[in-house]
């Protein structure tokens, strides 16, 4: 038996077996969370245009992954699952109040995807953005493109920080970014009015 006034007698209980595991799954929640929030924040609050909004969109995602996280931990890629999670709070953040992504009115939108096209492409890229419309030309692009060029361009995330949350390979980002750059490029090209 135990001296009740040694050490070991009054040392706090660990607890149980699961609730030290849980306590692990959190911690690497925690360090997960950590190391991705930054750049969600931005892109939140790109797609609502309030930083304090975003931060709770933010949040809903945590506490989301907090939820599920022992079952998020199984699949294939956790930061493609938080991805499609952020999305979908957004999404449905912007459809409850009737409105539309606000990130093609930043200037940030607009100097990132300057950069994305070719030089020989600006006077073409001034007709796109007065008469068609910068972010109905990058509408037109697949969501996947679409993500890759937000990411890379906008928020300036790596090749491979993306290619996790979308689930894919390095040289598959690079392939998608080439796609948007010639989709892009034909559509500069094209008239206002005409099929590309």
């Amino acid at each position: 038996m135990t001296d009740p006034d040694s050490p070991l007698a009054t040392a706090p209980r660990l607890g149980t077996p699961e609730r030290v595991a849980r306590q692990r799954e959190l911690l690497t929640l925690d360090a997960f969370y950590d190391s991705h929030r930054t750049l969600w924040l931005r892109y939140a609050t790109l797609q609502v245009g309030d930083r304090d909004q975003a931060a709770r969109l933010v949040r809903a995602v945590r506490d989301q992954l907090a939820q599920d996280w022992e079952q998020v931990l199984r699949r294939q890629s956790v930061p493609e699952y938080a991805w499609a999670a952020l999305k979908d709070h957004i999404h449905g953040w912007l459809a409850e109040r009737g409105r539309l992504p606000v990130m093609a009115d930043t200037a940030a939108f607009h100097a990132a995807v300057r950069k994305l096209l070719l030089p020989e492409h600006q006077d073409g890229f001034e007709v796109l953005e007065r008469e068609l419309g910068l972010y109905s030309a990058i509408g037109e692009l697949t969501e996947r493109q679409s993500d890759v060029v937000v990411l890379r361009y906008v928020l300036h995330a790596g090749d491979h920080d993306i290619a996790a949350y979308l689930g894919t390979t390095a040289d598959a980002v690079r392939a998608h970014v080439a796609h948007a750059k010639a989709r892009l490029a034909l559509r500069l090209r094209t008239a206002p009015g005409e099929q590309p």
